[in-house]
């Protein structure tokens, strides 16, 4: 004997998957586009293309590195072979904040927070500023009893989930600008 669902649970289930997918099929038919979305010849999307034509200036330290390998994943998805035309410079810093203080001054808690500050500039002869902006992202980690080894891993882990923060932050802000301010053409 096969167990199967009553009737009335499968039509359930079957609203539920069609209601769900019902707002994404409307999206096309209210302007939204994937910023990612490829064309029907595989080409990458005007925004996605304008991201893989940024070079990224350095940025000091570690955690500076970190977000640089972030940023460079995620513009590098546009694609390659893509000429550079612009330059991102990046400030990027990471304080912390002890939380948590037992009366013994101990402390448990650990809250880290990046700041960055960026410009994109055009590769012109001026240099010109394009645009600009600021991420902020918090994170943290327990400090566990005598585990001084395990804190700094944890330390490493968190830097390393605020660079990528950052780079989402970053990567959002400069996709949302070429969407609105499309490159010129040669014949525009």
């Amino acid at each position: 004997m096969q167990d199967h669902a009553p009737p009335l649970l499968l039509s359930r289930r079957a609203l539920l998957r069609a209601g769900s997918l019902a707002p994404l099929l409307a999206l096309p038919g209210c302007g939204f586009s994937p910023v990612y979305a490829t064309s029907a010849s595989g080409d990458p999307s005007p925004a996605a293309a304008e991201l893989a034509a940024i070079t990224i200036g350095r940025i000091p330290d570690r955690s500076g590195q970190e977000l640089s390998e972030a940023l460079q994943e995620r513009f590098n998805y546009g694609g390659v072979g893509i000429a550079r035309r612009y330059d991102l410079d990046v400030n990027y810093s990471i304080g912390e904040e002890s939380v948590g203080i037992q009366p013994d001054t101990s402390v448990t808690y650990q809250r880290v927070i990046a700041n960055a500050t960026w410009t994109l500039r055009g590769q012109d002869p001026q240099h010109t500023t394009i645009t600009t902006g600021k991420a902020h992202a918090i994170d943290g980690y327990n400090f566990i009893d005598q585990q001084f080894f395990d804190s700094t891993l944890e330390d490493e882990k968190v830097r390393w989930r605020l660079s990528r923060r950052i780079a989402d932050m970053i990567t959002m802000e400069l996709l949302g600008y070429f969407k609105h301010h499309p490159a010129k053409t040669d014949d525009s």
